[in-house]
């Protein structure tokens, strides 16, 4: 057992790739130099009392209360629950939870606290943490059964597998992960916020994946990353349009891995462009906020931009030339380590 961990688990930028996760497709992501740190110490009394700083909110529960709570409380209590679920022998515990991710901007601030939250807690009682996959799906868990987001792995694999200057390519079905650089030479990718919040992005993401079940039954597949366009066409709407989107997404990302092996940035920015089409007509997450956003990027030079996350408002991403503007508070991203515990400099 050990008195007192921090752990620092980042946010995500997803290259393209997008509502691919749950459909058994593939990703690639990298994770971002912000996120969520977490410090836990022991307090040997078998309750839980943690304090959300950014928010001044607090909370505090008995190891075994899995009563339901809302916000960045059902995560505390989910990752404690989960936990203890896999058998971490937890002691107890006071959380100090700080970020540098703006909430509901589609960089995944809600994946990093979760993993964040559970690095902490195993780091408290001792435990060696389960492999990254493992670890992943047990965030996921809380995510799925705590707070209600019926969300993929790409958010927890991509803050658990993170490497600096590399993106993740992640196969969802067989949960196969590797890295590859992302050299852009003098390229930039920028985020530029749409001034949406998620506000109906739970609502809405769940509907999709709701109708891609639906899609797969219909299909008679387990995962929709196996059908073929002209099944699908075959389909009522907007099952169609869905399946549509995913096919041709996990085809993009292929073409993406292999115009970043050839160094073409051109047609990076082409891919990127073919994603949000993608997203707007026929997974249709966009809001007139998101386009306002896309569109800015593109007025300023932009080779290609996309919603990023689960849409519905939230960030979009460019890809900036050399030379090019940067529009009013677009912020560049650059890929990052991954999450792991902090020694004292933080590091």
């Amino acid at each position: 057992m050990t008195e007192c961990v921090r752990a620092f688990a980042p946010g995500r930028v997803n290259l393209i790739g997008e509502h691919t996760d749950y459909n058994g497709g593939l990703a690639l992501p990298f994770a971002v130099r912000d996120g969520v740190t977490v410090i836990a110490s022991a307090s040997h009394d078998g309750r839980v009392v943690a304090e959300a700083h950014d928010l001044g909110e607090r909370d505090s529960f008995a190891l075994g209360d899995r009563a339901p709570a809302s916000g960045w409380r059902a995560f505390v209590r989910g990752a404690v629950a989960e936990l203890l679920t896999s058998e971490v022998p937890l002691p107890g515990a006071s959380l100090e939870i700080t970020g540098t991710l703006p909430r509901g901007s589609g960089l995944s601030s809600s994946a990093a606290l979760a993993v964040a939250l559970c690095l902490a807690l195993i780091g408290i009682a001792g435990e060696t943490p389960p492999d990254r996959v493992a670890l992943a799906q047990i965030c996921s868990r809380i995510e799925n059964d705590w707070v209600g987001a019926q969300t993929g792995l790409l958010d927890q694999l991509a803050s658990l597998f993170g490497q600096t200057d590399h993106a993740t390519l992640i196969d969802f079905r067989s949960l196969e992960v590797r890295t590859l650089p992302l050299d852009l030479g003098e390229h930039r990718l920028v985020t530029l916020d749409s001034g949406e919040r998620h506000s109906n992005a739970i609502g809405g993401y769940n509907q999709r994946r709701h109708e891609c079940e639906a899609a797969c039954r219909a299909l008679g597949l387990r995962h929709l990353s196996e059908a073929d366009l002209s099944a699908a066409r075959a389909l009522s709407a907007p099952l169609d349009r869905r399946v549509r989107h995913v096919v041709s997404e996990n085809e993009r990302v292929l073409a993406t891995v292999d115009a970043l092996e050839r160094g073409d940035l051109v047609e990076l920015g082409r891919l990127l462009d073919a994603s949000h089409a993608s997203l707007r007509d026929d997974y249709e997450v966009s809001t007139p906020a998101v386009e306002a956003a896309v569109e800015a990027l593109r007025d300023a030079g932009a080779l290609g931009a996309r919603v990023i996350g689960g849409g519905f408002g939230g960030h979009v991403l460019g890809l900036m030339p050399p030379g090019a503007g940067t529009p009013e508070g677009a912020l560049e991203v650059r890929p990052g380590p991954g999450a792991r515990l902090l020694d004292g400099d933080g590091r």
